[in-house]
């Protein structure tokens, strides 16, 4: 099993049924996998580090959603089947809203979550 299946694998073991997920450290910074479905996130809230390098490893399996973080400037398509890797180093702490930008349907106007960025 290559890296990134096992990591993706240990991202979903250690996501919590509410939805909450504290990032795994690697040497190149944090990984989170988010998985997105019609009308949700696997995950809810994301903590991370200012001025560490975060990768979201996106997933999706029926729609092409979006995931955007406006008040960084960061967004990239969830492709269907494929694995979509975006990162970036968030430079403020701060509570900040990630959502599916890209209709769905009925039920788009929820899904979303909260990054928090911490200066710890």
């Amino acid at each position: 099993m290559s890296r990134l299946a096992w990591s993706l694998l240990a991202t979903a073991a250690l996501s919590g049924p509410a939805g909450y997920f504290a990032a795994a450290a690697w040497e190149d910074g944090q990984r989170i996998a988010v998985n997105a479905t019609k009308f949700d996130f696997t995950v809810t809230e994301i903590r991370v580090r200012k001025g560490r390098p975060v990768t979201f490893v996106l997933t999706s399996p029926d729609f092409m959603h979006g995931f955007a973080v406006p008040d960084f400037d960061v967004r990239a398509d969830f492709v269907p089947g494929r694995i979509v890797e975006l990162t970036f180093t968030p430079d403020r702490a701060g509570r900040f809203t990630f959502l599916c930008d890209n209709f769905c349907g009925e039920g788009h106007d929820v899904m979303s979550g909260t990054l928090v960025v911490t200066d710890e």
